[in-house]
C-alpha cells in the first residue's frame, strides 16, 4: 500500500476524531445559555468542510518518516486543523469579512440572527464579531489541549507544544505586521512582504505540520531543521500564488471576491512591485477604498498587469519553485517524503482555488 493510499484511508479515522472532539464539546455547551450552543454547531459545520491540506501533509510526513503511531498522528493532524480553523474565524474578523467560501461566517451568520431578532446593525456585528473570537479562542485552546495530551514522553511533548507555540507566535506577528501595513503609513517593499508571508501563512500552514510530524516520528534535529526550511519556502509559494488569485482568479472556484483585497487595501507583492509605476497614481486613490466598485477594480487590474508586476512575480513564484525543488532534492529526508515536498510545492505554485 502506498504512503498516499495509507494516509487517504485515514482521513475518515481524522474525520471522525474530529467530529467526535466537537461533539463533546458542544454537549458540555448544553449546560449554558442556548446561543452557546449554536457556537459550537458552527464550529462543528465550519469543521466539516475543507480540504484538510494540513492534516494531509502532516501524516503524510509522519508516516514517511517512519512513525507508526496512528492515534498519535490523528490527534496532532486534529491539532492543526483546529489551528487552521481558528486563525481563518480571527482573519474574517481582522478583514471584517461576512462570508468564507461563498457563505456566511460565524461573523455573519450571529450577526444576522440578531438582526432577525430586532438588534440594531451595529449591535448585531458587534455580537457577530465577539462571537467569532470567542470561537477562535475556544480552537486555539483546544488544539494546544489535544497535543498536550497526546501519549508520548515528555521531551517529545515539549518539542511539539514548542513548535506550535512558535508557528502560533510568529503567524500572530505577521497578521500583526499585515495590518498594520493596510494603513499605508509605511509602504511595503517586495522584501517586507515576503517576509510577512513567511511569517502569517508558511509558520503555521506549512512549519507546523512539518514540524510536529518529524518530532512525533522521533527524526533527528537536523531533519526539522531542513524541513522548517522547506515548508517556509513552500508557504510563502502558496501566499504568493493566493495573492494573484485575490485580484486575477475565478471567483466561482476561489469562492473570494476580487475586489476584497484591493477594498482591504491589502499589501502584496503584486502592489509593491506596481506602486513603482507610473500608472499607480492614477488608481492609487482606489486602492484601499471600502467602496470600491468592479470598474473601479478593473482599473487597479489593468494597472498592475500593465506595470508588469503580474508577470514579475509569476517569475518569483517560478524561481522560487524551483529552489524548493533544490533544497528537497537535497535533504536527508525518505525518497516518499521528498516525493510528496515536489508534489505539494508544484501544487502550491500551480493552483487555480
Amino acid at each position: 500500500m502506498s504512503e498516499m493510499t495509507a494516509t487517504a484511508q485515514l482521513v475518515p479515522t481524522l474525520d471522525a476524531r474530529l467530529g467526535e472532539l466537537l461533539t463533546a464539546a458542544r454537549a458540555r455547551s448544553r449546560s449554558f445559555a442556548p446561543p452557546f450552543e449554536q457556537l459550537w454547531e458552527s464550529l462543528e459545520h465550519i469543521a466539516r468542510g475543507g480540504k484538510r491540506v494540513r492534516p494531509r501533509m502532516l501524516i503524510d510526513a509522519y508516516r514517511a518518516l517512519g512513525g507508526t503511531d496512528e492515534r498519535a498522528a490523528i490527534d496532532a493532524a486534529c491539532a492543526v486543523e483546529l489551528l487552521h480553523i481558528a486563525l481563518v474565524i480571527h482573519d474574517d474578523v481582522i478583514d471584517q469579512d461576512l462570508t468564507r467560501r461563498g457563505e456566511l461566517n460565524i461573523t455573519g451568520r450571529f450577526a444576522t440572527d440578531a438582526m432577525l431578532l430586532g438588534a440594531e446593525r451595529d449591535a448585531a456585528r458587534a455580537w457577530g464579531e465577539a462571537s467569532s473570537i470567542l470561537a477562535g479562542d475556544l480552537m486555539l485552546t483546544m488544539a494546544h489541549s489535544i497535543l498536550a495530551r497526546i501519549d508520548v514522553d515528555d521531551d517529545r511533548r515539549a518539542a511539539m507544544l514548542d513548535a506550535f507555540e512558535d508557528a502560533v507566535y510568529e503567524s500572530a506577528a505577521g497578521e500583526h505586521r499585515d495590518v498594520w501595513l493596510s494603513l499605508h503609513l509605511d509602504p511595503a517593499g517586495p522584501d517586507d512582504v515576503l517576509r510577512m508571508a513567511e511569517q502569517k501563512t508558511a509558520a503555521y500552514s506549512f512549519q507546523a505540520p512539518l514540524a510536529l510530524a518529524a518530532i512525533l516520528a522521533g527524526a533527528g534535529e537536523p531533519i526539522v531543521d531542513e524541513l522548517t526550511e522547506i515548508a517556509r519556502r513552500i508557504g510563502v509559494i502558496y501566499q504568493l500564488r493566493d495573492d494573484v488569485l485575490g485580484l486575477f482568479g475565478d471567483e466561482r472556484r476561489t469562492g473570494k471576491s476580487t475586489l476584497s483585497d484591493l477594498r482591504e487595501g491589502k499589501e502584496t507583492l503584486l502592489v509593491a512591485y506596481a506602486r513603482s509605476s507610473a500608472g499607480w497614481a492614477e488608481v492609487a486613490a482606489l486602492f484601499g477604498d471600502e467602496q470600491l466598485d468592479e470598474i473601479g477594480g478593473q482599473r487597479l487590474r489593468r494597472v498592475v498587469e500593465e506595470s508588469g508586476a503580474l508577470a514579475a512575480v509569476e517569475s518569483v513564484i517560478a524561481e522560487r519553485c524551483d529552489d524548493v525543488h533544490r533544497l528537497i532534492g537535497d535533504a536527508h529526508i525518505p525518497a516518499a517524503l521528498r516525493e510528496q515536498l515536489a508534489a505539494l510545492t508544484h501544487a502550491c505554485g500551480s493552483r487555480d482555488a
